[in-house]
C-alpha cells in the first residue's frame, strides 16, 4: 500500500510531468499499448524506489579520510566524564600509541575527568558479562563513510561501558597510520572521533598528523599523539 501511494504520487516527479492514464473504450489495440506502458512505468518507479531507499539508508561512501579532514566540533570538555578507548587500528608502526595519548591528554586536559584506556580495562575486567571488546571495537566505518550517528554494535559497547563508569564522552583513536613522504621522512597520521555515548551521536571527527622525521624515530609518533591533544583541547591555548 505504502509503494503504492509512492508510485501515484511521486511518479509524475520523476518523469518530470504529470501522468494522467486516459479511460473509456480505447479499442484492443490501444488499450494493450496502455497496459505495456502502465507495466513499464510501474518497473521504472520500483526502480527508483529501490534506489532512493538506498541512498537514504545512513551516510554514503566517501573516500578514505585525510590529513585536516574535520566534522563537527570538539567542545570544552572540562568538566566532563571522558571515555578514552585504545587505540583500534594502527598500519605501518608498531609502537603502542596508548601511554602517549594518555600523557598528553593529562598533561594539556585539567579539568577534564579522563578515564584512560587502562583504567577503562581494569573497570570492564570486574564485570566480563558486558562484553565490550575494547581494543576491537567495530569502527570500519569511519574509514569509509561520513558517520553522523553509531548504531549498534558500537552503540551498545559503548553505552556498556558507560554505565559502569558514568561517562558522558566517549574518545575514540580510530587509525594510526604511517605516510612516507616523497623525500622519504615518515608522518603519523592518527584518525580519531568524539561521541555523546547516551545519544550516539558524532561530535567530532577527524584526522591529525604530526612532524615529519625518520622512520622509526619516536619523536614523529610524539608529535601526532600532541597535535591530537592540541585539537581536543584547543580552549586550553586561549
Amino acid at each position: 500500500m505504502i509503494l503504492g501511494c509512492f508510485k501515484r504520487r511521486y511518479l509524475g516527479i520523476f518523469l518530470g510531468c504529470t501522468v494522467r492514464w486516459p479511460t473509456g473504450d480505447l479499442g484492443p489495440g490501444t488499450e494493450a499499448t496502455i497496459n505495456r506502458l502502465r507495466n513499464g512505468t510501474r518497473t521504472l518507479v520500483g526502480t527508483l524506489f529501490a534506489a532512493l531507499i538506498a541512498s537514504g539508508c545512513g551516510s554514503g561512501r566517501v573516500e578514505a579520510p585525510e590529513p585536516g579532514a574535520m566534522r563537527g566540533f570538539v567542545p570544552d570538555l572540562r568538566g566532563v566524564r571522558v571515555m578514552v578507548m585504545p587505540l583500534q587500528r594502527k598500519a605501518g608502526l608498531r609502537d603502542d600509541l596508548d601511554p602517549e595519548i594518555a600523557f598528553a591528554l593529562r598533561a594539556r586536559g585539567a579539568g577534564v575527568d579522563w578515564i584512560m584506556a587502562d583504567e577503562l580495562a581494569r573497570t570492564l575486567a570486574r564485570s566480563p558479562g558486558l562484553d565490550v571488546p575494547l581494543s576491537a571495537l567495530p569502527v570500519g566505518m569511519f574509514l569509509t563513510r561520513e558517520v553522523n550517528r553509531i548504531g549498534d554494535p558500537l552503540y551498545g559497547h559503548l553505552l556498556r561501558a558507560a554505565a559502569v563508569t558514568n561517562a558522558q564522552v566517549a574518545l575514540i583513536p580510530v587509525e594510526a597510520r604511517r605516510r612516507v613522504e616523497p623525500d622519504g621522512s615518515s608522518v603519523i597520521e592518527v584518525v580519531a572521533t568524539l561521541l555523546d555515548v547516551r545519544r550516539g551521536r558524532v561530535i567530532w571527527f577527524g584526522v591529525v598528523e604530526g612532524q615529519p622525521g625518520t622512520a622509526g624515530d619516536f619523536q614523529i609518533v610524539a608529535s601526532a599523539v600532541d597535535a591530537l591533544a592540541s585539537m581536543l583541547l584547543w580552549y586550553m591555548h586561549e
